[in-house]
């Protein structure tokens, strides 16, 4: 890889890493296969998801008081700052020694194979900070590892007319998921995201985490067997 070329961006969905128990099988081969990227000359910045930890707790909190939608998103923020810092000591030999937790701290000088980020501030999700990054360090693609292979055409759990996209435009996306942002919504990426990846012209790549063989295809830049393009 050319010294100039700007970093991988991945938007790491938090119920990979931790789904009900953390996920060491899927931790274990993602650490080898981002690893095996940098020594070909990969860089990446991947920011992490709150998961199952963050719905435990918002959903906690709500049967104990009521809250504000920013009292939630709080809460989901430091679960994705908890799995951050779990990320970053798997990668400790190769990762930026400091969590990227605000817009204030981007610096595209940073110059280490490895940043990590977590949850900036209330009213989007990891995936919206993830464009913020991606926009900083002029990366054109954020690959949105999730556990679902697809975005559909409606909610599969619930209609089994449900079919598979694998290519759509910004505002055919953002009929689907909304404009607005709804703290623990589970959606294929957040409609806050969507609205500025879509204003600076960046194209998303959502696949499933698990799938590593499709993961690797897509992080060298071949073309995905499974998975939705978004430009």
């Amino acid at each position: 890889m050319k010294k100039n070329n700007p970093p991988i961006v991945i938007s790491l969905g938090g119920s990979l890493v931790v789904p009900d128990d953390l996920d060491l099988n899927f931790l274990k081969r993602f650490r080898s296969l981002i690893l095996a990227q940098i020594k070909k000359g990969q860089k990446f910045i991947i920011i992490v998801g709150g998961g199952k930890i963050a719905r435990l707790y918002q959903t906690g909190a709500k049967a104990v008081s009521r809250l504000t939608d920013e009292d939630l998103d709080w809460l989901g923020i430091h679960a994705t700052r908890l799995n951050a810092h779990l990320l970053r000591t798997i990668f400790r030999t190769s990762a930026y020694p400091k969590i990227i937790t605000n817009r204030r701290k981007i610096n595209p000088k940073i110059t280490a194979p490895i940043i990590i980020a977590a949850g900036f501030k209330p009213g989007c999700s990891t995936d919206y900070d993830a464009v913020l990054l991606a926009r900083a360090y002029k990366a054109k693609t954020i690959i949105n590892l999730s556990n679902i292979p697809w975005v559909y055409t409606c909610d599969p759990r619930k209609f089994k007319s449900a079919k598979p996209i694998k290519k759509i435009s910004w505002p055919a996306f953002q009929k689907l998921v909304g404009t607005k942002w709804d703290p623990g919504a589970n959606v294929p990426f957040d409609p806050v995201a969507s609205r500025w990846a879509s204003k600076w012209g960046m194209r998303v790549i959502i696949c499933n985490g698990k799938d590593f063989k499709n993961m690797k295809n897509t992080l060298s830049g071949q073309d995905i067997i499974h998975g939705t393009i978004i430009n």
